[in-house]
């Protein structure tokens, strides 16, 4: 339910964010879920995912319908998906992804947030 009225203002996103959670929670089933004012963010051991609904770019670039996936990752994905990486310190990337269609929810972007749980796991 939480997660639910998190996107009270972005109903439209709902369907959209349930379909990758169920995705994760098959690929990732010992994860923990805690929705904050923010952000949503996904734990094992540490946290290894987050989604949002911040503008990472121009808002005339945003689709109407997303959310953002952050991921902490060991190294800068190179992929036109990318809207945002930065390297808050050595070794880690913070890389954010607007996903705004079911087809973005794909073995490509499981296979990042995979990296991106393994990495946090070896913290």
């Amino acid at each position: 339910m939480e997660q639910f009225l998190f996107f009270e203002q972005h109903k439209e996103a709902y369907p959209l964010y349930e379909a990758f959670v169920n995705r994760l929670l098959e690929k990732f089933p010992q994860t923990k879920i805690k929705v904050q004012k923010s952000q949503i963010s996904f734990y094992d051991r540490h946290l290894y995912a987050c989604v949002s609904l911040m503008r990472v770019k121009k808002k005339a670039d945003m689709p109407a319908v997303y959310f953002v996936l952050t991921l902490g990752m060991p190294c800068p994905l190179e992929s036109n998906r990318i809207a945002i990486k930065t390297e808050p310190y050595p070794g880690r990337w913070t890389t954010h992804i607007v996903v705004s269609t079911m087809e973005e929810l794909d073995p490509e972007l499981f296979d990042w947030i995979k990296q991106a749980y393994e990495f946090a796991q070896n913290k």
